[in-house]
């Protein structure tokens, strides 16, 4: 009987996501580095790479055998850990996650959660984050926090104005 499997995130070397993904990968680990597109724009031309939306995190599907597999993967730093224990990354994060990206246009910026005071508190309307709450950003009504628990993580997505109400 296999062991229950839990998503993880590790901590990469800079610049190393998807390095670090295609060799858990070969290793027949299951990992995933969340990736977006973005426009870069280089002295003579502009080109659009897929970069990770996580600096420095990849995320891996693994039961507790399989740990130290995956540490001993070259450019894997360690797990990101939360209350002392690796940080569990729950199903439904990641296939939030997998879902925003899988629409076209999809934008999301990555800050970490210490950057933010507590805002005006708002829910989505439309869209794949319906239902979800958020914090707004005070210098415009167009961005929401969604804030992902265990990663200490915060994504800000672009909304239309029209997408959002106010929680009181």
């Amino acid at each position: 009987m296999e062991m229950e499997r839990k998503w993880y995130a590790i901590y990469t070397k800079p610049r190393w996501e998807k390095k670090v993904d295609s060799v858990l990968i070969r290793k027949s680990i299951n990992s995933w580095c969340p990736l977006q597109k973005v426009e870069r724009q280089w002295s003579d031309r502009k080109k659009i790479i897929e970069d990770p939306l996580f600096k420095s995190y990849v995320f891996v599907n693994i039961n507790e055998e399989e740990r130290l597999k995956v540490l001993m993967t070259d450019g894997v730093l360690n797990f990101v850990h939360y209350l002392g224990k690796p940080a569990v990354i729950r199903n439904e994060e990641i296939e939030m996650i997998k879902k925003y990206l899988s629409e076209e246009d999809a934008k999301i910026e990555i800050i970490s959660i210490e950057g933010f005071k507590t805002d005006s508190k708002v829910r989505v309307n439309h869209g794949v984050f319906m239902d979800n709450q958020g914090k707004v950003i005070r210098g415009g009504k167009k961005k929401v926090y969604v804030e992902l628990q265990s990663l200490g993580q915060v994504m800000v997505v672009e909304f239309p104005v029209e997408y959002l109400s106010p929680i009181k």
